[in-house]
């Protein structure tokens, strides 16, 4: 027999399983950590980039499409810290994620300099 609170089923069972809206007695969540509308990059979006971004018709992985979909990343969670000033442990992450593009934009900029400027162009990244 499940765990219950008040009159609502646990929805944990164990490792992997999510907490969801009828947990918080909601038809949909759309403030907090499980707001559903706030997602930093949807399937369509990275869709999207890749599409934006690619160097021929089957690409997914160049440096370029690398960079948008990172650049995404952390343009996302830059807005995040703005509410969250103190979530240390995204904070980690995103110090990771432009580490990671700051190391393919060098790689870039050393292969092909015209294809890093035009990059840095496109995503406005200097000012």
């Amino acid at each position: 027999m499940p765990a219950t609170f008040g009159s609502a089923p646990r929805p944990f069972t164990g490792l992997g399983s999510t907490l969801t809206a009828a947990w918080f007695g909601r038809s949909s969540v759309t403030t907090g950590p499980f707001a559903e509308d706030k997602v930093a990059l949807t399937k369509e979006r990275k869709t999207d980039l890749i599409t934006d971004f690619r160097t021929h018709t089957t690409d997914t992985g160049s440096p370029e499409v690398q960079v948008a979909i990172l650049s995404d990343r952390i343009n996302y969670l830059t807005e995040h810290f703005k509410t969250h000033p103190k979530d240390h442990h995204s904070r980690r992450g995103l110090l990771m994620l432009v580490g990671q593009r700051r190391r393919l934009l060098d790689y870039l900029k050393k292969r092909n300099p015209e294809r890093y400027a035009e990059i840095i162009r496109r995503l406005n990244l200097r000012k």
